[in-house]
């Protein structure tokens, strides 16, 4: 071993010399009985066994060693069988050997125990300093535990959970669970804060104005600025969570969710929507409930492009919550569920395309802006399209094999379809009672049956026939084609997998149906004035020629 000019060890020397003495001390302890397994050991001798490579690293440094404490408990499923001892201890050495903590055929590993608490867990310990005095390489341990826990459910035949992506929150400490029932809270801060920042979105168009609205409501902010004063960070504090000191604790929104940082908070909140066509402008809903549904109807043209279905997504729980904050009183607790479980759905390894999203987040803004309540049945509509969007989520999430954001898109679906049902109910009712005549009906129940063939039995079977017929009978009065609404409603969504057909119907014609039937002869009147103001003069085939794409551009939406 040489030594450095100065006649002094340099650090990888000093290292190796500690490692081989360090060495020394592990040949000394393996001709001692395994403290482990001697029934006369105290918590105490083990300590110092597993702590000994530290005090002598601390001795020859002369500084202490930092967090060499290294903790990880293993527990199986309520319904696996109960494990041997044998093979508690091959699942410990296998779950070490991942982590980087003892590698297989180290002999230089670091000093580590394992011990069983009950018939379904153990605990396993060690102390993240290596016999050769050097530090363990533990960055990403715990994808790499994940990963054999996979595996070892595999291997024993247990439950087996779904693989980690990386984009799940922070699980809450035992010291922050500890703290919100000392407090009487029933959330921890990190989670209380994530629901408020959630909440917020849909009321924000800047990252500025999100920030300036959790102020409002009482949260502490902390924003990090650049010289220029550009907002470089955020951080929250919830009120009445302080420290020993009495001061204020913040958390980073990367700390309380993954997609709450700033950067991915802007990329969502500040797009620019594409100017709009005059026409779409004319054609539009009323009302900001009626705007929603339209565009959850074509949600699903959004969703062959990777980054634009990860974009829809993201906007589609940013409408759940909004609508959750709008709906009626009994309604909410459900939307509110709902809203909370597809937080998880919501985000993926794919990055957005937040721009292709701009007419859904747009509804949710302005969902959450309104003063007015919805009428039932356009509330009913709005969460029947919720539901669909929904499931539309859940599909695309299982073909990207996205297992944790399929359960939660699930859970989702379970909450909203309880309060579609809520809300239909009335409605249902309400049209039942003014059912159409026995004759009207009889014509009614043909067009169902020539409609949509494959689904007449099911839809007749139905409790909620007598309220669809009476939909069709206003429709109609109307001026609208009772046949043709069938046939566009059951083209909207494949009806096999609907549980009452009749009721999905009526929301979907019941929306369709509340603009004015179309008249064929307004709109030709209509392209003829835009062709002749459009060229200025009267039509020659010269400028008939040139105005044909005038022509389409203009006329072709209103068709």
């Amino acid at each position: 071993m040489a030594e450095t000019p100065a006649g002094r060890l340099d650090v990888r020397q000093r290292c190796l010399l500690l490692g081989h003495l360090l060495h020394q001390l592990g040949d000394l302890g393996q001709a001692l009985a395994r403290p482990g397994r001697d029934q006369g050991a105290t918590l105490t001798q083990l300590a110092r066994h597993l702590d000994a490579p530290v005090h002598l690293r601390n001795s020859e440094f002369g500084r202490k060693v930092t967090d060499h404490v290294w903790h990880c408990p293993v527990r199986t499923a309520p319904e696996d069988r109960h494990l041997s001892d044998a093979e508690w201890a091959d699942i410990a050495q296998r779950i070490v050997e991942a982590a980087g903590i003892a590698p297989a055929g180290d002999d230089l590993a670091c000093r580590w125990i394992a011990v069983r608490h009950a018939d379904d867990h153990i605990r396993i310990l060690a102390t993240t300093v290596r016999e050769d005095g050097r530090r363990p390489k533990l960055h990403d341990s715990g994808i790499r535990v994940g990963d054999a826990c996979r595996q070892i459910e595999k291997d024993y035949g247990l439950f087996q959970l779904k693989k980690g992506d990386r984009t799940a929150g922070r699980r809450p400490t035992q010291a922050e669970m500890h703290k919100a029932e000392r407090l009487g809270w029933e959330q921890t801060s990190r989670a209380w804060l994530q629901d408020r920042i959630r909440a917020a979105i849909p009321h924000a168009s800047s990252a500025e104005e999100l920030l300036t609205y959790l102020q409002a409501d009482g949260i502490a902010v902390k924003p990090r600025r650049g010289p220029s004063g550009d907002l470089l960070g955020y951080a929250v504090g919830r009120p009445g969570d302080l420290n020993k000191d009495g001061e204020q604790i913040f958390h980073s929104g990367g700390k309380i969710a993954p997609d709450l940082t700033l950067p991915k908070l802007k990329a969502r909140l500040e797009t620019t929507a594409p100017e709009e066509h005059p026409t779409a402008r004319r054609n539009r809903p009323t009302t900001p409930w009626h705007q929603a549904t339209d565009a959850l109807d074509t949600i699903h043209t959004g969703m062959a492009d990777d980054a634009h279905a990860q974009a829809h997504i993201t906007a589609l729980g940013e409408l759940i919550e909004a609508t959750a904050q709008k709906a009626p009183a009994h309604l909410r607790t459900e939307l509110q569920a709902a809203s909370k479980s597809f937080a998880r759905a919501q985000r993926s390894q794919i990055r957005a395309e937040n721009q292709a999203a701009h007419t859904l987040r747009n509804a949710a803004r302005d969902i959450a802006h309104t003063a007015t309540g919805p009428d039932g049945s356009a509330l009913a509509a709005l969460l029947a399209a919720l539901v669909w969007a929904t499931v539309v989520a859940a599909r695309w999430h299982e073909a990207k094999g996205h297992a944790h954001q399929v359960e939660a898109a699930h859970q989702s679906l379970h909450h909203l379809k309880t309060a579609a049902d809520d809300a239909l109910a009335p409605v249902v009712d309400t049209l039942a009672a003014r059912q159409p005549s026995d004759q009207p009906r009889r014509t009614l129940a043909h067009d169902v049956r020539t409609a949509v063939p494959d689904h007449a039995d099911r839809i007749l079977a139905d409790a909620a026939w007598l309220a669809l017929a009476t939909v069709l009978a206003d429709a109609e009065a109307s001026g609208h084609k009772p046949h043709q609404l069938l046939k566009e409603a059951a083209a909207q969504r494949e009806l096999t997998t609907a549980r009452q057909p009749a009721r999905v119907l009526i929301t979907r014609i019941q929306h369709t149906s509340r603009n004015p039937a179309p008249n064929p002869r307004a709109a030709a009147a209509r392209r003829r004035s835009t062709l002749l103001n459009g060229s200025g003069t009267s039509p020659s085939p010269r400028a008939g020629i040139s105005a044909a794409p005038v022509v389409g551009r203009v006329a072709g939406p209103a068709r």
